[in-house]
């Protein structure tokens, strides 16, 4: 009968850190710049990933691309600043209720694959995954390194997944943003909406049309995945 792929996004789908990694980005490109960043309202970029966010903001303020030393070099500072962080306020960086639970369970279970795409670098993702003992190095993951598109990352977790699974008989991406449901809408993916504060309608205006606050109800999260179409 085939697998279903499950792909997950990382901030705000199982972790969220009530923006403090969003003004940790911003932060790092001050001290390292000595400019103000312009916005973390991602909203304002062409494209919502670490790579995109970061170009945009150099050709913006110094009229050229950033270099690949150069982002490493951010991405140092980034990731130290929120080590930083996680030890201050572990509070802050927190799992969506029972992310972590469902992550293991689904992983046990034959019938599914699983998968992290996130429009962050590989490297702070890593982190918040580790800090609520999500085990990132187990599954398909994409993240920014080198991406400007949100597509372009969904792309890789498939392709990598299925050169291991043959043909999925589904594909599913579960995330928390607007521009999620653009993502699987443009890609033709299947989708299931989080809102951790339960602002479901925010999804459901954009076209989704299985949302959800958390993972709280496993049976619940099961049949949405069973149920989950591309959005509208």
């Amino acid at each position: 009968m085939g697998k279903t792929l499950v792909i997950f996004d990382v901030d705000g789908t199982l972790v969220f850190s009530n923006r403090i990694d969003s003004q940790c980005f911003a932060q790092t490109y001050e001290t390292i710049y000595g400019r103000p960043f312009p916005t973390i309202d991602w909203r304002y970029y062409p494209h919502v990933t670490d790579h995109t966010i970061f170009n945009t903001v150099i050709k913006e303020q110094f009229g050229r691309s950033a270099t690949p030393d150069e982002i490493g070099y951010f991405q140092d500072h980034f990731v130290s600043l929120l080590e930083i962080k996680r030890i201050e306020e572990p509070e802050a960086f927190q799992q969506v209720p029972h992310a972590r639970e469902t992550i293991l369970t689904l992983m046990a279970d034959p019938k599914y694959v699983v998968g992290v795409g996130t429009g962050g670098w590989k490297r702070p993702a890593h982190l918040k995954l580790s800090h609520v003992q999500i085990p990132a190095d187990q599954l398909f993951m994409s993240a920014a390194d080198g991406k400007v598109t949100r597509e372009a990352i969904l792309e890789e977790v498939i392709e990598e997944a299925t050169s291991h699974h043959a043909v999925f008989k589904k594909i599913i991406y579960i995330g928390d943003a607007v521009w999620d449901v653009q993502t699987t809408r443009n890609l033709s993916l299947d989708f299931v909406g989080i809102r951790r504060n339960g602002d479901l309608h925010v999804l459901e205006d954009a076209g989704a049309t299985s949302v959800l606050q958390d993972f709280s109800d496993h049976h619940l999260f099961i049949q949405a995945l069973e149920d989950a179409v591309p959005p509208q």
